[in-house]
């Protein structure tokens, strides 16, 4: 039973499963600050969906790198290299597959629910992301644009315009800038868990940025992406389109500075980059959680 037990929930990853709810604050934000009221029974809903699909790309994700042996391969840190579930238990990796397929009908479900609540114009979101989860391991991983953008997409523009549309059945500029700092943040976050991956994943056919280009080509890529996270709330400002609530998010860029600093200078020592890999989750967390705090508040 513990060994079935550890099979279903280690694929799961649920130490990562707070990135949904930090992100879908920002949306339940912008439909505060945009005058609607807040529905929590919904919010709540859409909070099952969004943690349903990252636990779906998470145990599908942890069976084709099994299926594939990338899971042999690697060198596991907290943040990279898989779990550890799958090849500690072969004959119940079945399940890491059930798990995904569970959870990827639960999202639909419930994006399904919203479809025929709100209408038509929230199923380009919904196809997008069913579609990028079935197919972020066994085709995206092998495109490296693809492969770099597809995360902050999905934990971005679909998940908080997504969220935006369910509660109030339209969409709004201010949701649109506010999913942009997710979007660079968590595609970043994928992007330096993919430095110490580098050579298993060239080894099974994948192909991000670093393998397509080079670790330092990698490391001016994530500061400019870092740097894209801050000029969000302050472009959107500028332009009106979010209040001055949002700079607080600003409040973490001596984190960020830090962390581009420790990257551009250990990344080839994995040693050095994991302190840089747990500040990385820091700032995908606490940033967006930051700014929705703002903007609930202005």
């Amino acid at each position: 039973m513990k060994r079935t037990c550890t099979a279903i929930v280690g694929p799961m990853r649920p130490n990562f499963l707070l990135l949904p709810p930090a992100c879908l604050a920002l949306g339940l934000a912008v439909t505060h600050w945009r005058g609607f009221a807040l529905d929590w029974p919904r919010f709540f809903l859409v909070l099952t969906g969004a943690v349903a699909a990252h636990v779906a790309v998470n145990a599908l994700n942890e069976y084709a790198d099994f299926r594939s042996g990338l899971d042999l391969l690697t060198t596991k840190t907290p943040f990279s290299g898989g779990t550890g579930t799958l090849p500690a238990l072969p004959d119940k990796a079945h399940l890491a597959l059930v798990v995904g397929l569970a959870a990827l009908g639960v999202t639909a479900a419930v994006g399904l629910y919203f479809l025929f609540l709100r209408g038509w114009l929230l199923l380009p979101l919904g196809l997008a992301g069913l579609l990028s989860i079935v197919l972020y391991t066994p085709c995206l991983t092998r495109h490296w644009l693809l492969c770099l953008f597809a995360p902050g997409l999905g934990f971005g523009p679909l998940m908080i315009m997504g969220t935006e549309f369910c509660l109030t059945g339209s969409y709004s500029w201010a949701g649109l800038a506010a999913s942009l700092t997710p979007f660079f943040l968590v595609s970043n976050l994928l992007l330096l868990n993919q430095f110490p991956d580098r050579e298993p994943d060239r080894a099974v056919g994948r192909n991000h940025l670093i393998i397509r280009t080079s670790p330092q080509q990698g490391v001016a890529v994530y500061g400019l992406l870092l740097l894209g996270s801050f000029l969000v709330p302050v472009v959107g400002w500028l332009l009106g389109i979010l209040p001055a609530g949002a700079l607080l998010a600003l409040l973490v860029a001596p984190l960020a500075l830090r962390t581009f600093r420790d990257v551009r200078r250990g990344f080839n020592d994995l040693s050095l980059l994991l302190p840089s890999l747990t500040r990385n989750v820091v700032l995908n967390l606490a940033t967006p959680v930051l700014m929705a705090l703002g903007i609930y508040l202005a």
